[in-house]
């Protein structure tokens, strides 16, 4: 009989769920890592909440673990790379809190707008200070969504109904996706430039970490207040700081911070600033959803073998496996290439599958695909989820098959059409079973991807090798493979793979180059 340890605090029903699917569960919140390190060995499955860390060290001593469920989004507290290299899959159950965390965040404008926290405190302390907390109306006012996929799609939604006019600025938001939730979609300046409150709704990553500091700031209106239930670290919160006692920003309303738990901070104690400690997900029917999510999930896939909101591993029998992981590793690729060089909202996405690929089913890889993608720009993006989250946004997905290729043997071709372009990719399989590039919009290039690499565009004239060759070598910097292709119209590709991640001062110097039309860093 599978075995599942349930080391946070969750609700009792997941208890039951395990128990009517016929595993063996135990229920030990609140172990120290020492402790939990002598007994995971014990168990099949494990089921955390964010108490728990699931360190490489967990899993070496998880000799017999099979996955690990998140109940909730984020999975910060556990290191997938190391459960992944283990066989281990990795579980979250994205959906279960959207609304309650989304209604957080509108609570917290609400607050923020009339000063409740601090007119509350003033109240009970006798002073009925009627004069000092003049608010501001809702209606009317425009709010600045930041994010706008599944939280931040339903902050919108009501925010419509408060009769709010909503401007979203989300690269993977479509027009059709806007218009159907009465929201203008504009880049993030104007999104700035126009809000009287912003809300987050995004991941905290390379792009979004201090996505709200001094210069953005800048570029808000005076007044603007700051509404943040998303991520710790996407607001620099001296920066905030400063427009806060300055009067730039007129309010702020924080449930996520830098360093957490949050025992101090600059921003504690300011009367302009409303607290709460990451209560965003803290509801009771959150918790039940996510707690039965979880459950549901670890005991399908002990007892089935299905998998469900796995961020590590994609749904595949046993019998395909063997025949479909060249072809998984090449939609990944193909995937993380295209979401990398992608920047505008997706509208529509094309995959013809050609030759011998035809012939394995293609639905898995279409998933991994669409998955890696979507990745590169969101996070909680799984194979399995993948097509969900397309939908929801307006994504429009077509599958075409061509029983043979003219150049290659099997080849998947990408293509992805944005509001403002169309991109192309396409990939092979070497030998039957190495991924390779073989042509990027239109430009014939064969490449096997590298962790490290630069896609450039340029001007096919004569001295490009040698100006970036000079630049990086000066700089220290290895070139493992060049690998360049051109059209008949002058209009040449190269992608270079680096030994080492290129610093952003060097890579400002070969983006400056005078043949270089456009050059970006990808890493796989």
């Amino acid at each position: 009989m599978a075995k599942v340890l349930i080391s946070d605090k969750l609700d009792p029903l997941a208890v039951d769920i395990f128990k009517q699917n016929g595993v063996e569960v135990d229920f030990k919140p609140g172990l120290s890592p020492e402790e939990l390190l002598e007994i995971i060995g014990e168990y099949d499955g494990l089921a955390i909440r964010s108490s728990t860390t699931v360190t490489p060290e967990v899993i070496k001593a998880a000799t017999n673990l099979k996955v690990v469920g998140r109940a909730g989004i984020g999975v910060d507290n556990v290191d997938i790379p190391a459960a992944t290299e283990a066989g281990v899959i990795v579980m979250n159950t994205p959906f279960g809190n959207s609304i309650t965390t989304a209604e957080h965040a509108l609570s917290m404008m609400m607050a923020l707008a009339r000063e409740i926290p601090q007119a509350n405190e003033s109240t009970h302390a006798g002073k009925w200070e009627k004069k000092r907390f003049m608010g501001v109306e809702l209606y009317s006012k425009t709010l600045g969504v930041i994010g706008c996929g599944n939280i931040g799609a339903i902050v919108a939604d009501r925010a419509v109904g408060l009769k709010m006019k909503v401007v979203a600025f989300d690269p993977f938001l479509t027009e059709e996706r806007a218009t159907q939730l009465g929201v203008e979609k504009v880049e993030l300046d104007e999104l700035f430039s126009r809000a009287d409150f912003i809300t987050m709704h995004v991941p905290k990553n390379e792009h979004t970490a201090g996505l709200i500091n001094k210069d953005t700031i800048a570029k808000m209106k005076d007044g603007v207040r700051i509404i943040n239930c998303a991520r710790g670290g996407i607001v620099v919160e001296a920066d905030l700081l400063d427009a806060l006692n300055s009067g730039k920003v007129a309010g702020a309303a924080l449930d996520v911070f830098e360093v957490e738990p949050a025992k101090e901070n600059a921003l504690f104690g300011h009367d302009k600033v409303i607290c709460t400690p990451h209560l965003g997900a803290s509801t009771k029917e959150a918790q039940v959803n996510v707690a039965l999510q979880v459950a549901e999930q670890i005991s399908d896939y002990l007892k089935t073998g299905a998998v469900t909101n796995a961020l590590n591993m994609p749904s595949i029998s046993a019998e395909d496996a063997p025949r479909l992981k060249p072809y998984l590793k090449l939609a990944e690729q193909l995937g993380d290439f295209a979401g990398q060089i992608t920047e505008n909202a997706i509208q529509e996405i094309q995959i013809e599958y050609c030759g011998t690929v035809t012939e394995v089913n293609t639905d898995p890889i279409t998933s991994v695909l669409i998955a890696h993608l979507l990745g590169a720009q969101m996070d909680s993006v799984n194979m399995v989820n993948a097509l969900q989250i397309a939908e929801a946004r307006g994504i429009k997905i077509s599958q075409t098959y061509t029983g043979s290729s003219a150049d290659w043997r099997s080849m998947i071709n990408l293509v992805i059409k944005t509001d403002k372009r169309e991109r192309n990719l396409k990939g092979t399989l070497f030998t039957g079973k190495e991924p390779r590039i073989v042509e990027v919009e239109g430009v014939p290039v064969e490449a096997a991807l590298a962790p490290h690499m630069l896609f450039i565009r340029n001007k096919d004239k004569p001295g490009l090798i040698g100006a970036v060759g000079s630049l990086l070598g000066d700089a220290g910097h290895n070139i493992a493979d060049f690998r360049l292709g051109r059209t008949s119209d002058s209009e040449a590709v190269c992608l270079i793979s680096l030994d080492q991640e290129l610093p952003d001062d060097l890579f400002e110097k070969v983006a400056n180059l005078p043949q270089i039309n456009t050059v970006t860093r990808l890493a796989f």
